[in-house]
C-alpha cells in the first residue's frame, strides 16, 4: 500500500528526507508491507562521498527516515530520533542502481521508547547497512499539536 504524504501541504515543510519540494532533498515516497515500511531511491553522484561511493551520512539519513515512517504507520503517532546506530556492510556503489530501504518496529524499550530494524540494500538487492533507530514517541494528543501528525487515515491506511 502506498502511504501518502499528509505534511506536504504544510507552510515551511522542508524535510530533507521526505519532501517533495525540498530541491536538494531525497524526495523519498514510503509504501507499507504487512509489518515493514519500505521506499526505494536512485542515488546520483550528488551525493557521494568516494568516487562513486554513496556517503554514509545519507545512507544514515535513509535508515533513520525510514524508521521514523515506520513509527508512524504502525505505532500511529510521532517521535524523534534519541539514538541511530549504523552498521556500514558494504560500500553503496551509486552506479548499482535503485536502492531499498526498510524498517519495521523491533521491540519496544521503554514506555517512550521503540526500537527500529532498518535495512538499505543497493540496486543489485544486497544488504549494505543496518540500522538500529530508537526513537522517542510521544503521546498522540501531543503529536498531533505539536508535530502536526494527522492520524492514520492521512497516510491512506
Amino acid at each position: 500500500m502506498i502511504l501518502h504524504n499528509p505534511y506536504n501541504h504544510l507552510p515551511g515543510y522542508n524535510c530533507f528526507g521526505c519532501s517533495d519540494k525540498n530541491p536538494i532533498g531525497l524526495k523519498l515516497e514510503f509504501e507499507k508491507n504487512d509489518d515493514t515500511v519500505s521506499a526505494q531511491w536512485t542515488p546520483t553522484h550528488d551525493y557521494q562521498g568516494w568516487n562513486n561511493i554513496l556517503h554514509g551520512g545519507i545512507i544514515a539519513t535513509l535508515l533513520d527516515e525510514i524508521s521514523f515512517w515506520a513509527l508512524q504507520t504502525f505505532l500511529e503517532t510521532s517521535g524523534v530520533t534519541s539514538e541511530l546506530n549504523v552498521k556500514y556492510l558494504k560500500p553503496v556503489h551509486i552506479d548499482s542502481g535503485t536502492i531499498t530501504v526498510t524498517a519495521k518496529i523491533k521491540e519496544k524499550v521503554t514506555e517512550h521508547q521503540y526500537a527500529f530494524d532498518a535495512k538499505l540494500f543497493d540496486g543489485r538487492g544486497i544488504l549494505c547497512a543496518e540500522g538500529n533507530v530508537v526513537y522517542f514517541v510521544y503521546p498522540q494528543a501531543i503529536a498531533k499539536t505539536k508535530f502536526h501528525y494527522p492520524g492514520k487515515e492521512a497516510f491512506g491506511l
